[in-house]
């Protein structure tokens, strides 16, 4: 709906929790009460094998795709499925509950505005319940609900409901966590899930679909400082149209901000400034453009601009260093250790990386910091520092999730080994930096 003056919303949000808290059926569960599902799917799913004793379809299998998910009982990729309702369109990613397989959390969360955190309300709050909620914090998820799963196997009580809540609101203060919300629900039978439920009078908050059809979402953007890493040089070069015969054209996604036709911009790391002279989307040109789109920015002058450049307001600029600290989560049985290099992904460019020093290893138990571990262990997060071999541009994550954000790539395998996010820079780019471009 380009064109609507009231385009629907997208809300992306991811389910973690233990194995076997109920994360993939919930979202089946989503999906099927929502009326989101293909007459195939359902067919399906009336058909599968996998049919619990009470005659009730697995839900869960709309997202365990892999055999041995199936076989297991439990989530092992990262499965994201798409559904709308008339109010909102959302896209859910259902993340591994094993400890194993918090890497796989991570990925999913990267990008959400919301985090899903299932809990037992027979087992209460366990290690990967702690483990995940601080995972959601250091990722920066702006809003976060506490599912209380199973509700119906503790007789629906209120004070289970209330102890559980409690302790998290134990430890919720030091994770900066701004807004979190508890709900008590049965993914299998479907209370609270997209329909009211019967059996809590006690709980006179929305439903789980009503919350997320709700929750304030605009300003979760950043809209502070214009930033957009540049991908790709368009030259359309079409000799049967005159006018993209000389096209140049700067393609991306926008990072933060807004752009508008005739701003002044810089370009980092050269430091040259121009004018914003057109913006085009798919649809054509438009006079401004802001946080996530993804455009096409012409410039009033001919600059040597290439891919993994990036164009910034020239208020509120960001950070420029070849020295730089982050927290990580490690995601590789091969511990990191000091003195080891990768490749480091970094918005639209990649570069080589060596650990310098490994600052402070979290534990997850009580959430403090402990230093100068020797290495960073499978799925441990901690603080380490590191030189690329160009500088970066970057923000603090805090400040921008998306120029703040990294990840680390093992020279060789090219596997993912680490995803970073970059402490804040402790000096930013100064506005006069090269400016010769008129």
């Amino acid at each position: 709906m380009p064109n609507s003056p009231h385009p629907i919303e997208l809300l992306r949000f991811n389910t973690c929790g233990s194995v076997d808290d109920g994360k993939s059926t919930l979202i089946g569960r989503l999906l099927y009460d929502s009326k989101n599902l293909m007459e195939d799917q359902l067919e399906a799913l009336e058909r599968s094998a996998d049919i619990t004793g009470g005659g009730q379809i697995n839900l869960a299998n709309l997202t365990d795709g892999l055999r041995a998910e199936r076989e297991q009982g439990i989530t092992i990729d990262v499965a994201y499925r798409y559904f709308a309702t008339p109010r909102r369109k959302f896209i859910v990613a259902d993340t591994p509950g094993h400890v194993q397989y918090t890497r796989n959390m991570v990925t999913g969360a990267s990008t959400a505005n919301l985090s899903v955190v299932l809990v037992d309300a027979r087992l209460g709050v366990i290690e990967q319940s702690r483990r995940h909620t601080y995972l959601a914090s250091l990722l920066r998820i702006p809003h976060l609900v506490i599912a209380v799963n199973k509700m119906d196997l503790v007789g629906w009580s209120e004070a289970r409901f209330l102890e559980i809540r409690d302790e998290f609101e134990s430890f919720l203060p030091l994770l900066d966590i701004k807004d979190v919300k508890f709900i008590p629900i049965s993914a299998l039978n479907g209370d609270n899930v997209v329909d009211p439920s019967p059996h809590t009078p006690w709980y006179v908050g929305p439903t789980l679909l009503g919350h997320l059809e709700t929750v304030h979402i605009a300003s979760d953007w950043n809209l502070q400082g214009f930033r957009m890493p540049v991908q790709w040089v368009n030259r359309p070069n079409d000799p049967t149209n005159p006018a993209l015969h000389d096209f140049r054209g700067l393609s991306g996604q926008l990072a933060g901000g807004i752009v508008k036709v005739g701003q002044r911009v810089m370009v980092l790391p050269s430091g040259l400034k121009s004018t914003v002279k057109q913006i085009w989307t798919y649809d054509g040109p438009i006079p401004e453009a802001f946080c996530p789109q993804s455009v096409t920015i012409q410039l009033a002058d001919d600059l040597d601009i290439s891919r993994g450049d990036m164009l910034v307001g020239l208020e509120s600029l960001p950070g420029k260093s070849a020295d730089l600290e982050a927290r990580v989560c490690w995601m590789q049985p091969r511990p990191l250790q000091r003195g080891k290099k990768y490749f480091l992904k970094h918005a639209a460019q990649t570069v080589q990386a060596v650990v310098t020093s490994i600052e402070n290893r979290i534990n997850i138990h009580t959430f403090e910091s402990e230093p100068e571990p020797a290495e960073l262990a499978m799925n441990d997060v901690g603080s380490i520092r590191f030189r690329v071999s160009k500088p970066l541009v970057y923000d603090g994550y805090a400040t921008n999730r998306l120029t703040g954000s990294f990840i680390l790539i093992e020279q060789g395998t090219n596997q993912t080994v680490a995803a970073g996010m970059l402490m804040p820079p402790t000096e930013a780019v100064k506005p006069e930096y090269n400016d010769f471009a008129i």
